[in-house]
């Protein structure tokens, strides 16, 4: 049987992830490019845990499809990161997936800075239905969502149905830990955004991302001053 969303009931979720549970993050992604091979895509938003991804992903698929959804927002040390880890792993293939909007047809429909007045409605214009659009080319998708990261992200599987997307979301990195993330980073000498290291643990957007306090929730810099802590790409529909 090839796996699709359309195929797999929920006790297919199980047994899949009941075979994978003692499995370490490439034996995983080994499972997953055997399965999907090319319409698996991996969403990166080139955070600590993406340059980690990246490197172990280019390990399994040297020509590994990767999309970073961009806004048009995104801060300049963001796009910078790109270009270098183009260099560094020039066979991957990596694509800028833009919204319909401009920020200034944006901006003319919706009116000026819509990531104040209504941060979810920018995010689905910028972020969600991109990335629908994307992922109803391919079969799978990759993200690098760890179960420390938040507590809507603690039950967060191997292998995951995703509703939202009505696709299957495969999840590497769950049992990572922030520690583990860092060591890896610099036992490999990876590239990775300098902001890191300015108190941004979690980079989005430059309007809606700021520096997080020492102590603090590793996600309270995104959407500050809001409830909303996720984009919604990880959420139920």
């Amino acid at each position: 049987m090839t796996l699709s969303y359309q195929s797999l009931s929920e006790d297919d979720y199980l047994t899949i992830n009941k075979k994978l549970e003692r499995s370490d993050s490439i034996e995983v992604l080994k499972w997953a490019y055997q399965e999907f091979g090319n319409e698996l895509v991996y969403s990166c938003s080139f955070g600590i845990e993406g340059m980690v991804l990246i490197d172990l992903i280019y390990k399994v698929n040297k020509q590994a499809k990767i999309i970073f959804l961009d806004t048009d927002f995104h801060f300049k040390e963001t796009y910078e990161l790109i270009e270098r880890v183009k260099k560094k792993y020039p066979s991957l293939q990596i694509s800028l997936i833009k919204p319909e909007l401009t920020p200034e047809e944006q901006a003319e429909q919706y009116g000026e800075e819509l990531w104040k007045r209504n941060p979810d409605q920018c995010c689905q214009i910028r972020k969600l239905i991109p990335l629908e659009k994307e992922l109803s080319l391919h079969k799978a998708w990759i993200s690098g969502l760890r179960r420390e990261q938040s507590p809507t992200r603690a039950n967060t599987q191997f292998v995951n149905q995703d509703h939202r997307f009505q696709s299957i979301k495969i999840c590497p990195l769950i049992h990572w830990t922030e520690e583990e993330i860092s060591m890896y980073v610099n036992l490999h000498q990876l590239t990775y955004n300098e902001l890191h290291d300015q108190n941004y643990p979690s980079i989005g957007c430059e309007y809606c991302t700021k520096p997080v306090k020492p102590g603090e929730d590793p996600r309270s810099g995104r959407w500050s001053g809001t409830t909303k802590t996720e984009c919604g790409l990880h959420q139920p529909k």
